[in-house]
């Protein structure tokens, strides 16, 4: 049988062996996927997760659950060869190994992009994964409870004080339902005033949520300020060591929960451990096709989707653009790939991707948001209706699709869950002390530390 390796299982791997294990007859091909998570993250609900609109395993399809014919390894890819015909993978446990392939599909999807500010990577939080938006819902529930506790004064106003660093996607849609749960929770922290609360959003460009045009952009920021919100545009996270933030513009303050959630950068499994053609930027040049190629042509047998291919644009209509890498466009060419694999399995023509956009939606906490689509722009609960709507339907599974659905009926009837669960960090702590409080000197993992 024909070995076919996927690296990653993302959106773009999870929907190509899907669409294999649908395609494929037996006999003829086997699928793998690498990956060190056992489950695809459905990352345009993390969001809601971090406001607890989403259970957290519910915004993660487990591969094998739905994967039953592929095999699936739990590790790393640190190296492809496709000279070779092998990657080598590190997994989770044990020593590395190559894995020989005949068809290799990299969809491998983005890292967070950081820099080398001082503090950040000892205090921020990314937004990337579930466990990061747990996490993340757990430090805010964690410093409400704590700030009730305390006197007004400077380390109250710490705990009470939120900083998001990015306005694209993830960062306003992170910041706009932290900014509803803290506007929820007020309610039941009568000790607590609704001024204290302190948020900001810090973006470097002159706007946010590039995706949409000016004015809509320019809406969102009004609206997210008349909630009480900063919104701090051309500004630069400076520093954040010892949890006091100081910003490009002069503002300084201590901020008790960091979310760092300033875009992408391409894996550096593709950008730095592999023989296959990049681009400038570290993607990988893809057709459109999505048949990996080099100047001298297309590289057999090796195909590219999602965050980490340069794939051709041909919907916009215009020569070099490149589709951008989002959800839409990762589904769809992972849909496409499978199509295309099992075709020139077989020595029939492949298709190209085309897809024009469905608009861009945004949730901005509990029934805000907003759409558009082209010159269609809508505002406020029937966006934030439309967000629900879309995102219930694209999750896979009519499993997943239910659990969603049920949480959010629950949630209207009851209220959101306002629990903190920040001990799991530390699941043995209680076992290990037998009840008597552990001192400060002894605690296996500083608080603020990225625990996730």
């Amino acid at each position: 049988m024909r070995e076919i390796l996927i690296v990653g299982g993302g959106y773009a791997g999870f929907y190509t062996a899907w669409g294999l294990e649908k395609k494929v007859r037996r006999g003829e091909a086997r699928v793998t996927v690498v990956d060190p998570r056992p489950y695809m993250t459905y990352q345009p609900f993390l969001p809601e997760v971090v406001a607890g609109s989403v259970e957290a395993r519910h915004a993660a399809v487990s591969l094998r659950r739905h994967l039953r014919r592929t095999r699936l390894i739990a590790g790393s890819v640190t190296e492809i060869r496709n000279s070779a015909r092998t990657v080598t993978v590190r997994p989770e446990s044990g020593p590395s190994f190559d894995l020989p392939y005949d068809v290799l599909v990299v969809t491998a999807g983005a890292v967070t992009r950081t820099f080398p500010i001082p503090g950040l990577h000892d205090h921020a939080y990314g937004l990337k994964h579930v466990e990061e938006a747990v996490a993340i819902r757990d430090r805010l529930l964690t410093s409400f409870d704590r700030a009730a506790t305390l006197p007004p004064g400077p380390e109250r106003a710490r705990l009470l004080t939120v900083t998001v660093v990015g306005g694209g996607f993830s960062g306003v849609e992170g910041f706009g339902e932290l900014l509803s749960l803290a506007t929820a929770l007020l309610k039941q922290y009568p000790e607590i005033g609704p001024e204290e609360p302190a948020f900001h959003l810090v973006e470097a460009r002159g706007r946010i949520l590039p995706e949409v045009t000016d004015r809509p952009g320019a809406w969102v920021v009004r609206s997210l300020e008349k909630r009480g919100a900063r919104v701090h545009l051309n500004t630069q996270l400076v520093s954040a060591e010892n949890g006091h933030v100081r910003l490009s513009d002069g503002t300084a303050y201590d901020s008790g929960l960091l979310v760092w959630a300033a875009g992408n950068a391409a894996n550096p499994i593709v950008h730095n451990h592999t023989d296959l053609p990049v681009d400038e930027r570290g993607l990988l040049t893809v057709r459109a096709d999505l048949r990996v190629s080099a100047d001298t042509g297309v590289v057999a047998d090796v195909w590219a989707a999602g965050d980490d291919a340069s794939v051709p644009d041909l919907a916009a209509g215009r020569p070099g653009a490149r589709t951008v890498p989002n959800a839409q466009h990762a589904v769809r060419q992972g849909k496409l790939l499978a199509k295309n694999i099992v075709a020139a399995l077989r020595g029939r023509p492949v298709k190209e991707y085309r897809h024009r956009s469905l608009g861009v939606v945004a949730t901005l906490g509990m029934g805000r948001g907003i759409f558009q689509y082209r010159s269609l722009v809508i505002k406020g609960f029937p966006a934030w209706l439309t967000h629900r709507g879309y995102h219930v339907l694209a999750i896979p599974s009519w499993e997943r699709k239910a659990r969603v659905f049920a949480v959010w009926v629950t949630a209207a009837l009851y209220g959101r869950d306002i629990v903190s669960l920040a001990s799991v960090q530390h699941p043995r702590e209680a076992f290990v002390s037998h009840g008597e409080p552990r001192r400060a000197e002894e605690s296996p993992v500083r608080e603020d530390r990225l625990t996730a």
